[in-house]
């Protein structure tokens, strides 16, 4: 039973499908882009190619004979024009132009070749030339002297056969040459792709022969990081502007959040905005089997970037180079990986920050960098990209809705209201798959229950409309779903309840809830217990009615048991165990654990005791919401999902929605008192810099 969670969305970009064309509609130049690129591997195949034709041609197109069979047929009747022996060890026999026509030479005329005389027409064989001069002697002897054949002794070398001696040797040189190419980069972009160019740097130049069209206007929701980087972007365009007052820019700016929350994107959205150079590399770009090639890539990249300052260099995924040294060497291992992040740190530390180069670089763990890395000096500012709050969803969704033709009830408020805890590329994908599940329909524009769906889609999983449940499981699961719908309602601090379904989805996922969470940071102990409650209702109903449980908890058990452990371990919320935190996010305790074995079993003590309170508690409820539990279990299993109005027409309005209604209108009028304290003036004071930047 999966609830309502989202993780690990790869960060995708707003691509708008009119950038990959061609701006001019010139028919040449179409005709040019069309024509296949020249590729250094045609050359292989044709030499290919010439010697798999060399060696299946016949070479020897003479017909195999014999001395017997030579001297009786063809020499006494004195058709032989001459014999040539060739290397002491083959006759090739020569026949007379007027004898070819003779019935008994039918095969050469048969086999169509050499009918003109050319010829060799036989050959054989001979075991020694002297043996040879004397049988062919004894063969002309009656011979009148003008009948007598010249024999001609050449020597010939077989190129075909020393190509095929030479041919292993060849072949290996030709695989190693191959292998070097395939390690070095093959025939990718940069330096790389020779092999005597493997210490080349691979980023990425764009300038204004390769200009990146994203903009500041594509990145919607990061507010406050976009006015950082428009401040780098201004030092660049405007350098005098902060020199002048004694002011020096950062050298370095790293983007760190979780995956697709768009740092890259933003990087883009620099490089789009910046009229200077931008190198765009990956940090697994310096990371090569050849000890020194990572140092050699970097020192080439700032060698690069100084004869392009001023310019910007962005490293995607520094984690790859840039981990803590010495945290997971072992005894003997290759320490290449932080030879090259020692010249990464010399180079950043080695130029002046008057020459104009910036080092942008993003993250998803910056937990485990290297801290020479991020001291002062080398990335200065440290810039937390976040997952979006309801003002920034609503904002991505009205950058990616543009696109898609939409029905009139399609509103990026209330899809950012249902949408909780969505990043910027989930959001995109919801936007995408509803408008596959619009066509899907031979529909003319997209609706709300399209989103719906899609919101469905990304939260779930596939839908298996094809998996077949029995009744009796379809009954558990009803009452699971049920036991979490029912003690979500009647818990204060659970956030309110959108949806209840029992369709499968996903890989494992029978049924699930789906939750409207608000954008909140801090949690009181009553909400996590309360949090811990509605988890274990699945677990609790399927015992209170059928009086046994299934496996269908796996999930809720794995959520409530991490959570358990972090209010004892790490937010200090158990009274045994005291005020204390264990928490390790920079692995500094390695294997060994921060307390006792004694304290291990109090810990373990303390959070089965917690989930055990947490069970009854839930048990309690739903026994007192019995024939309420009965009655949302059969509605589910009538129409398999259930909305928050089919809530209430069974169990009412929710009792404490009126709580969370007054706390939201009292959020919104101290905002719109704190927007009113700036005068109209001061406000336009403050925009302008940042409109003139875009």
């Amino acid at each position: 039973m999966a609830e309502n969670t989202n993780e690990n969305s790869s960060n995708n970009n707003p691509l708008n499908s009119d950038d990959l064309r061609p701006e001019n509609g010139d028919t040449a130049t179409k005709k040019k882009t069309n024509l296949p690129k020249f590729n250094f591997y045609w050359i292989y195949g044709v030499i290919a190619v010439v010697f798999l034709a060399t060696w299946f041609i016949p070479h020897d197109v003479a017909l195999k004979s014999t001395w017997f069979e030579v001297n009786n047929n063809m020499l006494k009747s004195h058709d032989v024009s001459k014999i040539i022996i060739v290397n002491k060890n083959r006759a090739d026999v020569y026949l007379k132009k007027e004898s070819l026509s003779n019935e008994k030479y039918k095969k050469l005329r048969d086999k169509g070749v050499f009918t003109d005389n050319v010829g060799p027409h036989y050959y054989f064989e001979i075991g020694d030339v002297k043996q040879f001069n004397d049988d062919l002697k004894d063969a002309q002897k009656d011979f009148l002297d003008n009948e007598k054949i010249s024999v001609e002794y050449v020597t010939q070398s077989d190129l075909f056969g020393g190509l095929l001696n030479w041919l292993p040797i060849l072949i290996l040189i030709g695989f190693s040459v191959f292998m070097f190419r395939r390690m070095s980069g093959g025939g990718g972009s940069g330096g790389g792709s020779q092999i005597f160019n493997i210490g080349k740097s691979r980023a990425q130049l764009f300038d204004k022969e390769a200009h990146v069209k994203i903009t500041f206007k594509d990145v919607a929701g990061l507010d406050e990081a976009k006015e950082e980087v428009m401040e780098i972007v201004d030092f660049l365009k405007n350098p005098k502007k902060y020199t002048s007052l004694g002011g020096k820019i950062p050298k370095g700016a790293l983007l760190f959040g979780s995956p697709g929350t768009g740092k890259t994107l933003l990087a883009k959205a620099v490089a789009g905005e910046a009229a200077v150079p931008f190198f765009s590399l990956s940090g697994s770009d310096f990371v090569e089997m050849f000890v020194g090639v990572g140092a050699s890539r970097v020192r080439d990249l700032f060698r690069q970037a100084k004869e392009k300052a001023p310019c910007i260099i962005f490293i995607d995924e520094i984690d790859a180079v840039g981990r803590a040294r010495g945290r997971t060497a072992m005894q003997g291992s290759n320490d290449e990986r932080e030879n090259t992040l020692n010249q990464l740190l010399t180079e950043m530390d080695g130029f002046s920050t008057d020459i104009g180069i910036i080092i942008l670089a993003a993250t998803n763990r910056p937990d485990i960098l290297d801290p020479a890395l991020l001291r002062p000096g080398r990335f200065d500012r440290q810039i937390s990209i976040d997952k979006p709050d309801l003002k920034g969803r609503a904002a991505i969704f009205k950058v990616h809705l543009k696109p898609i033709k939409r029905a009139d009830d399609v509103d990026e408020n209330k899809l950012a209201t249902q949408t909780a805890g969505f990043a910027g590329a989930e959001i995109m994908n919801v936007c995408n798959e509803a408008a596959l599940i619009a066509a899907r329909g031979n529909k003319n524009k997209v609706d709300m229950n399209d989103f719906q769906a899609a919101i469905d889609r990304v939260i779930g999983g596939l839908e298996k409309k094809n998996k077949v449940i029995s009744d009796e499981e379809k009954q558990i699961i009803a009452y699971h779903e049920a036991g979490h719908a029912i003690s979500g309602w009647f818990l204060e601090h659970v956030d309110p309840l959108v949806k209840v379904s029992i369709v499968p989805r996903g890989v494992a996922a029978l049924g699930y809830a789906q939750y409207l969470p608000k954008d909140q940071y801090l949690y009181t102990t009553e909400q996590m217990i309360n949090i811990m409650c509605m988890t274990l209702g699945g677990r609790v109903a399927e015992d209170i009615v059928f009086g046994k449980i299934s496996t269908g908890a796996q999930n809720d058990l794995e959520r409530i048991t991490k959570m358990a452990y972090a209010m004892v371990t790490i937010y200090g919320m158990n009274s045994k165990v005291g005020n204390i935190s264990f928490n390790d996010p920079n692995n500094e305790y390695g294997f060994t654990k921060p307390y006792s074995d004694k304290t291990a079993e109090l810990i373990d003590e303390e959070v089965r005791k917690q989930i055990e309170l947490c069970y009854e508690k839930t048990k309690e409820l739903l026994i007192s919401k019995r024939e309420k539990l009965e009655e949302v279990a059969k509605l589910l299993l009538q129409k398999e999902i259930i909305f928050q109005h089919d809530l209430e027409i069974v169990l009412g309005k929710r009792p404490f929605d009126y709580k969370h209604k007054e706390l939201d209108e009292m959020n919104a009028a101290k905002t719109a008192e704190n927007e009113k304290v700036i005068p109209e003036n001061e406000e336009q004071k403050i925009e302008k810099p940042l409109n003139e930047i875009v």
